[in-house]
């Protein structure tokens, strides 16, 4: 074969390389991630050999459009040369699609160059001539477009090629800065290079952003002992969480519960009459997963509910678990979904050791993978036609990645404001793979980073994956009470709630344990003595040891804040005692300052080193640090101040910075 017919369509005219797009997640496979009404930056990388000049288009197709819409692109400055920046605001929920479009742009070389060669007094006569036919082929395009452009551009085409005119009057035309203007509306695009493929980016709303997560069990709300219902838990625990400030509240699952094998307290493997069973047994006569648990009430209850709650600001979130108690309707009508054992016997659930004989895992290799796959999502939609656009997904590692891809692309095309949680306690690429393929927020390993060192590398690796990955801080969930919360009493329990509201933009607690304070181990383990998960219990919220009040206002200061409601500007400041985690997090003219101790049990002390160019302040001036948990207020100066932290007092400070703006004789006036 000849070596220009290995070439094939291949237009070697093309010399623009196009490199480096950004948002981009593993080069386009996956979709970046941004939420309604945020202004997105995208960037490129736009090379070209020698030293001409470059032009390039960003290309937008929202996910309702037809079309393309393009945006010029501009140089992104000296400080990064060869890249270009383009600004697009997303205003509606789906895939968007981008595209970079980039060419050699002839007439900005040209005029570069005539520039330079005028600055050293060169002659420039036939140089005039060559923009003269640059000018006029833009003139031609301008006439295709049927733009008004175009008799002007024939007019100065005409001037410049008029040898007889003096160099005094053709160089000015030539140099204008409308007549470039001019032509760069009319690029001459036909050599121009693109992306091989479109780049996705998924719009959600915001709360899949920005979001405090409240878990609770409905049935522990019930009167005088017996199991609680919807209507109870709307009575009780709605008006509560709204004071607490939370607006999203995640129920545990709220399907029939088998009874095969019903857990008892404690996770025994025998149950007492009356016990009411792991939630997460899914399934017996009464439904599966679109059915409601008939203890909790009815759907007109389950939508009452849902009503209350939104009344009152909260959205309400289901838990999709998928596995299935042995009683659930799909055992007996769909088999082939489950793994059966050399004895003939389904196969339950395991973790070794664990067991899980109340549960059975569904068998994402079974012949009929497709129609395991459609009633799966169906689960979605029956919930989502109910009026929930929140799920937080149990164990989702445990299931196929293909089926979830798939899976919440196709409820997204049904219900385009759904967002996801994953539960994802696993290992790190696959926890992030379930954030590639579609999840919204992740749960995340916080819960078990203590120490200053930990959480500041965590929270800085979480960062490199911000395009794809956003992190959901959870202190405890109804499986994990860790052990720096067994031990270290009301303050760890108040250190680590105001870390995880203020490092993540999205958090969650399980409660009323949190705020309650319980710290009843299994001796030996992370797991909660005598756990709801597997009993009714009864909690007094206005307990005097409650934390309430502080997770109240910390919610507050998150809503009003908006540094507080994203993670990408979320910086750390150096300390003299190693206790101490300082960071801090800015938008616009809001900026916050934390500086919180990890030692639940000793006064801690020292200077922190801020970094004051993050903060936005100016070097050797004076600013005010307003405490917003306790309101004091502090005049700092310069980038080292002292801090004092005794977690029996204070677990540490939420400041917001505030500027001087003005003086005026003894007063002082800051923003």
């Amino acid at each position: 074969m000849d070596e220009m017919d290995r070439l094939g369509s291949m237009d070697g005219r093309r010399r623009v390389v196009i490199a480096a797009v950004r948002p981009s997640v593993d080069g386009g496979r996956f979709p970046a991630k941004r939420t309604l009404g945020e202004r997105v930056m995208v960037e490129a990388d736009l090379l070209v050999d020698g030293h001409d000049r470059v032009a390039g288009l960003l290309r937008v197709r929202s996910p309702q459009a037809e079309s393309w819409r393009e945006i010029p692109m501009r140089a992104a400055g000296a400080h990064a040369i060869d890249r270009f920046v383009a600004e697009v605001t997303v205003d509606q929920l789906g895939t968007w699609q981008l595209g970079v479009e980039a060419w050699v742009d002839h007439f900005a070389s040209w005029r570069h160059g005539l520039e330079r060669k005028v600055g050293a007094g060169q002659d420039v006569s036939v140089d005039l001539l060559v923009g003269a036919r640059l000018i006029a082929d833009a003139a031609g395009r301008a006439r295709a477009a049927a733009s008004a452009d175009a008799a002007a551009l024939a007019r100065a085409a005409e001037r410049l090629g008029d040898a007889r005119a003096p160099f005094a009057e053709r160089t000015p035309l030539a140099l204008a800065e409308d007549l470039a203007a001019a032509v760069a509306r009319h690029p001459d695009r036909r050599l121009a290079t693109s992306l091989e493929r479109p780049i996705p980016l998924l719009v959600e709303r915001v709360r899949a952003r920005f979001a405090s997560w409240y878990e609770f069990f409905p049935r522990s709300f019930g009167p005088d002992g017996k199991h609680g219902t919807l209507r109870d838990a709307a009575e009780v625990m709605l008006p509560y969480v709204k004071e607490l400030g939370f607006d999203i509240v995640y129920l545990p699952p709220i399907y029939p519960i088998g009874r095969t094998f019903r857990k008892g307290k404690n996770n025994s493997t025998t149950s007492e009459p009356g016990e009411p069973g792991s939630p997460w047994a899914i399934g017996a006569a009464e439904g599966g997963h679109d059915a409601l648990h008939p203890e909790l009430g009815t759907l007109e209850d389950f939508a009452d509910f849902v009503g209350r709650a939104r009344e009152l600001g909260i959205e309400i979130a289901v838990d999709i678990a998928f596995q299935a108690s042995p009683d659930h309707p799909w055992v007996k009508q769909h088999p082939d979904w489950f793994v059966r054992r050399p004895d003939g016997t389904i196969q339950y659930a395991e973790n070794p050791p664990k067991k899980y004989q109340d549960v059975v895992p569904f068998d994402f290799e079974c012949t009929d993978w497709r129609g395991l796959w459609r009633a799966l999502a169906d689960v979605f939609h029956a919930w989502a036609s109910r009026g929930v656009r929140a799920f937080r997904v149990d164990n989702p590692h445990t299931k196929s990645l293909a089926f979830w891809e798939w899976c919440l692309a196709d409820v997204r095309a049904r219900w385009p404001d759904s967002i996801f949680l994953s539960e994802a306690f696993t290992r790190p690429l696959l926890l992030e793979r379930l954030a590639k393929v579609g999840y919204s927020q992740s749960y995340t390993y916080f819960t078990w980073r203590t120490t200053a060192r930990e959480l500041r590398a965590y929270c800085e690796e979480l960062l490199e994956r911000v395009e794809f990955l956003r992190p959901s801080f959870w202190p405890n969930t109804p499986d994990i009470l860790p052990e720096h919360l067994q031990i270290g009493g009301r303050p760890a329990f108040a250190q680590r709630v105001v870390l995880a509201s203020t490092l993540a933009a999205s958090y969650g607690l399980y409660g009323p344990a949190y705020e309650l304070l319980d710290a009843r181990p299994i001796p030996g383990k992370e797991e909660y003595l005598d756990s709801e998960k597997f009993e009714l219990k009864r909690w007094n919220l206005a307990a005097p040891q409650s934390l309430r009040h502080l997770i109240a206002r910390l919610n507050r200061i998150r809503r009003e804040h908006p540094a507080l409601q994203q993670d990408r500007t979320l910086r750390f400041h150096r300390a003299t005692d190693d206790a101490f985690l300082v960071y801090s997090k800015t938008a616009g003219d809001d900026v916050v300052l934390c500086v919180m101790s990890c030692d639940p049990f000793h006064r801690r002390a020292g200077f922190v080193e801020l970094d004051l160019d993050a903060l936005g302040v100016p070097p050797g001036s004076s600013f005010q640090v307003h405490d917003l948990i306790s309101d004091a207020r502090y005049l700092w100066y310069g980038a080292r101040n002292y801090v004092e932290l005794d977690p029996e007092a204070l677990p540490g400070h939420v400041f917001a910075i505030r500027r001087l703006v003005h003086r005026e004789q003894s007063f002082d006036y800051y923003l």
